[in-house]
């Protein structure tokens, strides 16, 4: 284990536990047989909830970061998430959501679809303008679809399910939506680190990558399939939520030694404490009803997507290679 994913898991490690007890209600001072249940049944799920979105979307960020070798490459910014979310409203507005498993399969449906289009739109050799652009018509196309569907929506409670799940939380989440998330984002996490030595390859250049006997064809679907799962499941099961794609591996480089293969890990881990931490500390905020996940996080990836644009128009390097 390398000394990025020890210092990550040890701080994971210490917020599991932090976080099962902290909330507007701690469980410090109750009776002890309905502060375990309070555990049980609503903190712990909803912890393990978080480390499995959040590790999805860090890996998938930091896959897309050295498979596009785009510094602001992130699922939600280039369509991946809108896709996904286009899959699970589609869902909501047929009343499909409760069969169980048509909401993650429309979700990864939609998720692998947007990727896949991103890959033939915008090639690899565009640059970070057409990977942008082409990831922001995708996102467009897809925030287009989603609001024509919302409008179509058959009845009230339909457009009140959608609204509020596209915000993207934790809430009221329980075991059964961690076993729907969990298996899938692992077995992604697991397809993406089998593409990081031939990511590392590709920091060389394509040409150099191929003569070392990389398959592009073979990478990019694996990168089309580690990436459809981790962010399928994780919009299935939470919403949008966004920016930790982007944040996480930016916040993690540093501590690695910047190869794409050393990266994958340490921004899973980074993300899961990320989305774990954000949503305990809004737990315990004394407002009348709970900030959304979604759009905390938005609040805060906004600002941190400006200081990369910023860093690139003034010709500073983001420490990519």
């Amino acid at each position: 284990m390398s000394r990025a994913s020890a210092i990550l898991l040890a701080a994971l490690l210490l917020a599991i536990p932090l976080s099962l007890v902290a909330g507007r209600t701690w469980v410090f001072g109750i009776e002890e047989s309905r502060a375990m249940l309070i555990i049980a049944e609503l903190r712990l799920p909803r912890a393990l909830l978080a480390v499995t979105v959040g590790a999805g979307l860090g890996a998938a960020g930091a896959a897309m970061q050295g498979y596009l070798r785009n510094p602001l490459a992130d699922p939600g910014l280039f369509g991946i998430a809108p896709g996904a979310a286009l899959g699970a409203v589609l869902s909501f507005s047929f009343g499909l959501a409760a069969s169980g498993w048509l909401l993650p399969i429309l979700s990864l449906a939609g998720a692998g679809a947007a990727m896949a289009l991103l890959a033939l739109l915008a090639g690899r050799g565009g640059g970070i303008a057409l990977f942008t652009l082409a990831g922001l018509m995708i996102a467009s196309l897809a925030g287009a679809l989603t609001s024509l569907v919302i409008s179509l929506a058959p009845n009230p409670w339909a457009l009140s399910e959608i609204v509020t799940w596209l915000m993207g939380a934790l809430t009221d989440r329980s075991w059964a939506d961690v076993m729907l998330a969990a298996p899938m984002t692992l077995a992604g996490i697991v397809v993406l680190a089998r593409a990081a030595p031939a990511l590392d390859a590709l920091t060389l250049g394509e040409d150099a990558a191929r003569s070392m006997g990389v398959d592009m064809e073979k990478l990019l679907m694996l990168l089309v399939a580690g990436v459809g799962l981790t962010i399928g499941s994780g919009v299935a099961v939470a919403g949008i939520i966004g920016f930790v794609g982007l944040m996480v591996p930016h916040i993690v480089r540093p501590l690695t030694d910047r190869r794409p293969s050393s990266l994958i890990v340490p921004s899973a881990l980074g993300g899961a404490l990320l989305v774990l931490v954000a949503d305990s500390v809004l737990r315990m905020l004394p407002l009348v009803g709970e900030l959304r996940l979604g759009i905390a996080l938005s609040l805060i990836g906004a600002p941190f997507f400006l200081w990369l644009l910023l860093r690139l128009r003034r010709g500073g390097t983001l420490g990519l290679t």
